[in-house]
């Protein structure tokens, strides 16, 4: 069974922060809606460690965007509807690549983004599943370190922001169908804390942390869509968790990610014995969308009975290479391969959640007050298969809508929250002798096994079973991060099997070996809610993913709702 909320609690006992607006998670989609948001409300940004230890931090390729003078948004929109298989919400990726280069505007003219220049004017550049060069980036293969540097500096002094470092989201509060603010830890007391606002956005990230091998930094276990769903939203497509074809090959948490711009700038993948492996795969070879790159590579090194490939890149100019990947080449050279002069081993890697909390297209979940941004987010934009580059466009472009939304919505419930609802929750917890570290490890190597990129029937019962077996992890109460984590993770597992089982076909970055082609049936979105007896599901057509409607038509602000608990 999986409970309601983590930690038994009453409110009245805790301490409470009151706002107009919380965001949890400092990425590129919580920062931009902070700073967006913080302009006009009081607003609280919560992030699990410090402001920079995020994912977007590691972004290394870019913001992709109809930028160029041979491109357009219809040609974007082709190229996001044919990596995502069948699968995308179409009006979302209209939303997507016309909204997309105004926003990158905003970022340079306001928010004081540099990127890279040539002949004055963006340096744009090619990556796979694009059928033009719209690749915007930053300090050559850093460009979110950079974004992410820009939005803290604007944000930092914004008197009407409240940054909760070191303060681990726990749960979101609800009663009556409405999300009332987040129940925190503080990582350095352990002290349970109450963050009150009448509308809360979510922007926590990914989950590659479900696996032993990925690109994630380690605070990336999926608390967010675990709390999302607990709290009575609905999730979608978390089958398709999107492996990057080149992580670097040697033993390091995360992996260091190589980033696909180097295959748009010349570089080639090759097996053990030099040969090209995606000649003849792909009419676009190696810049082939990563789903379909994946596959090849996975394919090759069960041939081969080998663990990696190569990307080889020595084919560009050793100038050009040093100036155009400095991060890239300074990691490789740490790690002792010279990548002007030597083939870099690479290897697929948990990267991206395709998936997540079901929003419309203001960031709207089915929960009142509740709007979800980024990766935790399934807007639809992504179907089976994100196209590269489109992350953090897509964190950009929502997060404005958000805000936008909460101008016309929030309405006097901002400055007004009210007092305490007196919600309490009280659940007996068992007290079995759970080693959460060991459970984690073992938990990250069954999914890494059992639900990787190729998966059959045979292994996702075996996860199931895993998962089974260790279930009894969620009725223990942890008051620290931890276990808090291992709990979420086990949740997201669980779905994540569930929803692999049930598609028995292969689309997009989800591939079963026993349903290796597409079905049409298929063309539809598994689709989860928390029930009384546990996880339930619903397939939902392609076009009519939020038909179940997520209007507001009640104001923010109103009635305290009944106690829930």
């Amino acid at each position: 069974m999986i409970p309601r909320y983590l930690i038994n609690f009453d409110l009245d006992d805790l301490p409470c922060f009151s706002c107009d607006l919380v965001v949890v998670g400092s990425g590129v989609a919580g920062l931009s809606t902070a700073l967006r948001a913080a302009r006009r409300y009081r607003v609280a940004l919560v992030t699990k460690t410090t402001l920079t230890a995020t994912a977007t931090k590691f972004a290394q390729g870019g913001i992709a965007s109809a930028l160029g003078a041979d491109d357009s948004p219809e040609l974007h929109f082709q190229d996001t509807v044919r990596a995502g298989k069948g699968l995308c919400e179409e009006e979302a990726v209209w939303i997507l690549v016309n909204e997309g280069p105004r926003r990158i505007t905003e970022l340079i003219e306001e928010v004081g983004a540099h990127f890279d220049m040539a002949d004055g004017h963006l340096d744009l550049t090619m990556e796979g599943g694009h059928s033009r060069r719209r690749v915007a980036h930053a300090q050559g293969d850093a460009t979110g370190s950079e974004l992410e540097a820009c939005l803290i500096r604007r944000l930092m002094y914004n008197k009407r922001l409240k940054v909760f470092e070191d303060y681990f989201a726990v749960d979101l509060v609800t009663a009556g169908g409405r999300c009332l603010g987040v129940l925190t830890l503080e990582r350095d007391t352990g002290t349970l804390n109450y963050l009150q606002a009448p509308a809360v956005v979510l922007a926590t990230g990914g989950m590659g942390q479900l696996y032993a091998v990925t690109t994630n930094p380690e605070i990336c276990t999926g608390d967010g869509l675990a709390m999302a769903l607990r709290a009575g939203a609905e999730v979608a497509d978390v089958e398709f968790l999107q492996f990057h074809p080149t992580a670097l090959h040697i033993p390091e948490n995360p992996r260091w990610l190589i980033s696909e711009a180097l295959r748009g700038e010349g570089a080639v993948l090759v097996d053990h014995r030099g040969r090209r492996i995606m000649r003849g795969v792909h009419p676009m070879e190696d810049l082939a969308p990563r789903d379909v790159v994946v596959n090849e590579m996975v394919r090759v090194m069960k041939e081969l009975d080998r663990d990696h490939l190569f990307l080889d890149a020595t084919a560009i100019p050793a100038e050009r290479l040093r100036a155009r990947f400095p991060s890239i080449y300074r990691h490789c050279l740490e790690a002792g391969l010279d990548i002007t002069q030597t083939p870099i081993p690479v290897s697929p890697a948990a990267h991206y959640m395709s998936g997540g909390v079901i929003t419309d297209l203001w960031g709207r979940t089915r929960v009142r007050g509740l709007y979800a941004c980024g990766e935790v987010a399934c807007t639809g934009v992504h179907g089976a298969n994100r196209l590269a580059s489109n992350s953090l466009l897509e964190g950009l472009v929502f997060s404005w809508r958000i805000v936008q939304d909460l101008e016309r919505n929030l309405g006097e419930a901002a400055g007004s929250v009210g007092a305490r609802t007196g919600i309490s929750y009280r659940k007996k917890r068992g007290h079995y002798p759970v080693d959460v570290n060991l459970l984690r490890r073992s938990l990250q190597q069954k999914m890494q096994d059992c639900v990787g990129f190729r998966r059959s029937r045979e292994g996702l019962v075996e996860a199931g079973e895993f998962l089974k077996k260790n279930r009894r992890v969620l009725e223990v109460a942890y008051m620290a991060p931890p276990g808090c984590e291992v709990q979420n993770m086990a949740i997201l597992a669980e779905m994540m099997v569930k929803a692999a089982l049930l598609r028995e076909e292969s689309r997009g970055c989800h591939f079963r070996v026993d349903f290796p082609g597409e079905a049409e049936f298929w063309r539809r979105h598994i689709v989860f809610r928390l029930a009384e007896n546990g996880l339930s599901w619903e397939l939902r057509p392609v076009g009519k993913m939020t038909d179940t409607g997520y209007d507001w038509s009640e104001e923010l602000s109103g009635e305290s709702p009944a106690e829930e608990g």
